[in-house]
C-alpha cells in the first residue's frame, strides 16, 4: 500500500477549507447558480492551461468522465452555495468532515469494496458526531436544517466520485480527467446560472473571491485530489477532510464574523475520530 503524501493531502485540505469562506463572500453579490458556474468555469480554465491536461482519452471513457463531472463537481458544488444561504461557512466545513464516512459507506454499498466491522464501527461513531453538529444547529440563528441536509448530500456525492476517479486517473493521469470533467460540469451548471442571473449584482470583492475559489479551490485542488486518489485510493484520500474543518472554522470566525458552538466543535471531533477509525489500515 502506497504511503500517504502529506504535502498533497494538507495542501488540498487547506485550499478546500478556504473554499467555504470564498463561497460565502461570493454569495454577498451573486446567486448560488452564478457562484457554482463561475467557480467551475474558472477551475476549468485553470486546469486547461496546465501541462498535460490536453492528453487524449478514449471516446468510450467520455461517458464515465461526464458522470464524474456531475458527481464530483456539478451536483455537489451546486448544493454547497445553496446550503450556505442558511448555514455559515464554518458549519459547512465541519459537516464536510463526514466525507471519509460517506466514502467508506458508498464504497462498500455501491462499489463492493471490502469493509470490515471495525470500519463500519468508525462510520457509526462518526454519524453520532454528525448528529451533534447538525441537529442543535438546525434550529439556531442563521442556520436551517435544509442547509445541513444539502451539505450531507454533497459530501455523499463526493463519496461516489472518488471511486470513479481512481480508475480513470490510473489510465490517463489526473489532469486530462479533471480537465474534461470540469468541462462537462461547466455545461451542466450553466442552466441554473442563467436562472440566477437576474437576482445577482456585480461587486469586485465577491468576484475576486469566486476567481480564487475557481482557480484554487476547484481547478488546482481537484487536480491534486485526483492525483491522490490514483496514488492511495479513495478511502485514504478522504482523510483530506481531517484538516478542512479547522481551516474553515478559523477563516469563518476571523473574516466573516461567524460563531461556532461547543456542541458543533465536539461533534466535529467525534466525526474525525470516526473518520480515522473507518479509514485506517486494519
Amino acid at each position: 500500500m502506497a504511503p500517504l503524501d502529506w504535502g498533497l493531502l494538507l495542501g488540498t485540505a487547506g485550499i478546500w477549507g478556504a473554499s467555504f469562506l470564498f463561497m460565502a463572500i461570493g454569495l454577498d453579490a451573486f446567486s448560488p447558480g452564478i457562484v457554482t458556474f463561475l467557480r467551475i468555469a474558472f477551475g476549468a480554465a485553470t486546469v486547461a492551461v496546465l501541462p498535460g491536461s490536453r492528453r487524449s482519452v478514449e471516446r468510450a471513457d467520455l461517458g464515465p468522465i461526464a458522470v464524474l463531472g456531475f458527481t464530483w463537481m456539478a451536483f455537489p458544488l451546486t448544493l454547497f452555495p445553496i446550503a450556505e444561504q442558511w448555514i455559515e461557512s464554518s458549519m459547512a466545513g465541519m459537516l464536510n468532515s463526514a466525507m471519509p464516512l460517506m466514502t467508506v459507506l458508498i464504497s462498500w454499498l455501491l462499489f463492493s469494496v471490502s469493509t470490515g466491522p471495525r470500519r463500519l464501527f468508525g462510520v457509526g461513531v462518526g454519524m453520532i458526531g454528525i448528529l451533534l453538529i447538525g441537529i442543535p444547529e438546525s434550529t439556531g440563528a442563521g442556520t436551517n436544517a435544509v442547509g445541513v441536509i444539502l451539505v450531507i448530500l454533497a459530501v455523499s456525492s463526493y463519496g461516489v466520485a472518488v471511486n470513479l476517479a481512481g480508475p480513470l486517473q490510473h489510465r490517463y493521469g489526473s489532469l486530462p480527467v479533471v480537465s474534461r470533467a470540469l468541462g462537462f460540469a461547466t455545461v451542466m451548471s450553466l442552466p441554473y446560472a442563467l436562472v440566477g442571473l437576474p437576482s445577482s449584482r456585480f461587486a469586485w470583492g465577491p468576484l475576486v473571491a469566486i476567481v480564487a475559489l475557481g482557480a484554487g479551490g476547484t481547478g488546482i485542488a481537484f487536480a491534486m485530489a485526483a492525483t491522490l486518489t490514483g496514488r492511495i485510493g479513495p478511502v485514504r484520500t478522504s482523510v483530506i477532510t481531517y484538516a478542512m474543518p479547522a481551516v474553515s472554522i478559523a477563516l469563518g470566525v476571523l473574516f466573516h464574523s461567524e460563531t461556532v458552538t461547543w456542541t458543533a466543535l465536539a461533534g466535529t471531533a467525534i466525526v474525525l475520530v470516526g473518520a480515522w477509525l473507518s479509514s485506517r489500515r486494519y
